[in-house]
């Protein structure tokens, strides 16, 4: 029996697709059908799959069970089944769902009152590791971008471990005019990088039949006089000026450590000085490979005069700023990505939800020093106020 994931603010939650979505304890489902129209920005239902839109309303409208639909349309009951699982991957069908009876409600909310954006909080088991974590999360995060992304849009993608999760479980979504753009460099001095970005920017790319804009230049120069003059050629000011037409631009945050490292510290784009130089000036995390320190500041930090990705301020013009996160290693860069005001949308799995909020509302009173119980042991960590320290 085949199952859906239901996005809604502050939860998620999964539905038989056998269930009837208006009887008993299904009410707090709904469904609509959207008829399709010839427009370059809808969608468009050819006569060979009017039986999925015809399909698709009687279930979810009209409460039929497959059996009778199957009588209607002279088929049988599977073809009827994977006709309402082709109207859903069409985007015929969108379902919703008032928030369910879990922590993740209470968590999501909390986080959208204290920064004042949109949360979606994965539950998953208190016994989850972190690569279960991260591919749930990436789960729903490829579910809703589906939602969020249409025709004639521009979506920016920074690269990473976490978006690279993401890539796997996309489904095809098809658009027209649509552009996937790579916002930040990939090559290094140990590898071009370019084959392991081309892959995950292509895979957007395919899933929506978007146009793929790939961004050919280091993650970080050597000198910033060399980026200077490198944003002044007429081929990357070409790429530039999409990323700043983008309507969605999704990112993580990186960590230096933790169970499933980031990206751009595990793969050798940082030397043993750069990192010590981050340390020093008291450097959490990056987004888009400009690092951030605790507060969410970062004008200051020499590294970024280097780096190749948008800063904060320059993703600020994006409307929508979708940010997937998962791991007690992010939960410190994370809330520095919320506190220089990058993320509109957070998708964030239960328990870093939770451990944001202890790291947000846990202070002791030595010193100034903070302290968050991370997996039941107490770290101390700098996170923005005076006195906190590394």
């Amino acid at each position: 029996m085949g199952r859906a994931l239901l996005a809604a603010p502050y939860g998620f939650a999964e539905v038989s697709n056998e269930q009837q979505p208006y009887a008993g304890g299904a009410r707090n489902v709904r469904a609509t059908t959207m008829h399709g129209c010839a427009t370059s920005g809808g969608l468009v239902v050819t006569d060979g799959e009017q039986d999925v839109l015809t399909a698709a309303t009687m279930y979810y409208l009209q409460d039929m069970k497959m059996e009778v639909i199957a009588r209607h349309l002279h088929t049988s009951r599977s073809t009827v089944s994977r006709l309402i699982k082709r109207a859903r991957e069409m985007g015929l069908v969108e379902i919703t769902l008032r928030p369910a009876s879990s922590r993740a409600p209470g968590l999501g909310q909390s986080i959208s009152s204290a920064f004042g954006i949109a949360t979606y909080v994965v539950p998953v088991p208190d016994s989850a590791g972190a690569t279960d974590r991260m591919e749930q999360v990436a789960i729903t995060a490829a579910k809703l971008l589906a939602s969020w992304f249409d025709s004639d849009m521009v979506m920016g993608i920074a690269w990473g471990t976490t978006l690279a999760a993401v890539s796997r479980y996309l489904t095809h979504k098809p658009t027209r005019g649509s552009t996937i753009v790579q916002l930040n460099g990939a090559a290094n001095d140990r590898a071009s990088g370019t084959e392991y970005v081309s892959d995950l920017i292509s895979s957007f790319g395919a899933a929506f039949d978007s146009a793929v804009n790939y961004f050919p230049v280091p993650a970080f120069f050597d000198f910033p006089e060399t980026k200077a003059a490198m944003w002044r050629e007429r081929s990357v000011r070409r790429v530039l000026d999409v990323q700043r037409r983008a309507d969605i631009a999704l990112f993580s945050v990186g960590a230096v450590a933790g169970a499933v490292p980031s990206h751009v510290y595990s793969a050798g784009y940082l030397d043993e000085d750069d990192v010590r130089t981050l340390h020093s000036e008291g450097v959490v995390g990056d987004v888009c490979t400009v690092f951030l320190r605790a507060d969410g500041s970062y004008r200051d930090v020499a590294l970024n005069a280097r780096a190749t990705g948008p800063t904060p301020d320059e993703l600020h013009r994006v409307r929508r700023r979708v940010c997937v996160v998962s791991g007690d290693n992010k939960v410190v860069p994370l809330l520095a990505a919320l506190r220089s005001g990058v993320v509109t949308d957070l998708v964030v799995d239960e328990l870093t939800a939770s451990r944001l909020l202890t790291a947000v509302h846990a202070r002791d009173t030595a010193g100034g020093r903070l302290t968050r119980a991370l997996g039941g042991t107490t770290i101390r960590g700098r996170l923005g106020w005076p006195g906190d320290v590394l």
